[in-house]
């Protein structure tokens, strides 16, 4: 089983926001932190628990201190399945 961390992108599966794809910014014990770069900005991430968010098939990302909001979006645009 693949396992969520830091970098990966994943999919809410419940709340409001179900279906939308977020980055992994890092992890708090039973909860994650997501960043969308739109509605959840990396200053003020999604706490979500990880039973809530599934893992995608896209390839996990190395997060450096030059990330923006814009790259996560990028990132997040090419990952969405056409």
């Amino acid at each position: 089983m693949l396992e969520i961390k830091t970098g990966s992108i994943v999919k809410s599966m419940a709340g409001h926001d179900s279906g939308t794809l977020f980055l992994v910014l890092r992890q708090e014990g039973d909860y994650v932190l997501l960043a969308d770069g739109k509605r959840r900005k990396m200053e003020k991430p999604k706490r979500k628990k990880w039973k809530h968010v599934r893992l995608t098939d896209a390839q996990p990302i190395t997060i450096t201190d030059d990330l923006t909001d814009k790259k996560i979006r990028t990132l997040l645009g090419a990952a969405r399945p056409r």
